[in-house]
């Protein structure tokens, strides 16, 4: 079980919630859920419905596409932001490397927290832009190399 501080420090640790004042952060980390799973257990997997967004608090997880793998995480990384945003089925599959413990946001715990306060909107709307021009730059030093 995670004292109140250790749940602060983990959410303050995600980029869409580094902005935003304490006592809101306090608010949110408050009603989050906490969640185990042991290793070898999959979190979610590609083409499901998802509406939650994960901190990882012990352990590691790899993110993947059926045997590619996308990234491997580690405590205080965030994952399924995406799901919790627009509802769209999950763009990769997430199991647990070593068993693993995270905190769980759900979407309607979001838009509650939203509608009381709605600056964390604006921060998403700065992560996704962020997300999103990161990898335009990507693609296009990717066209460039590839036309030399």
């Amino acid at each position: 079980m995670l004292t109140s501080i250790d749940r602060l420090l983990l959410v303050r640790g995600v980029p869409i919630f580094q902005e935003l004042r304490d006592d809101f952060l306090v608010r949110l980390a408050s009603i989050m859920n906490e969640v185990s799973y042991p290793s070898g257990k999959t979190i979610f997997e590609k083409g499901q419905e998802g509406r939650s967004l994960y901190i990882l608090v012990a352990g590691k997880v790899r993110v993947h596409s059926g045997d590619k793998d996308l990234a491997i995480l580690d405590k205080g990384s965030c994952f399924g932001e995406m799901s919790l945003f627009d509802s769209e089925p999950r763009s990769a599959s997430v199991t647990a490397i070593s068993s693993c413990d995270c905190l769980v946001l759900t979407q309607q715990q979001l838009y509650e927290a939203i509608d009381e306060t709605p600056d964390i909107a604006v921060n998403i709307i700065r992560l996704l832009s962020r997300r999103i021009r990161s990898q335009n730059i990507k693609l296009n030093e990717l066209e460039t190399s590839e036309t030399r």
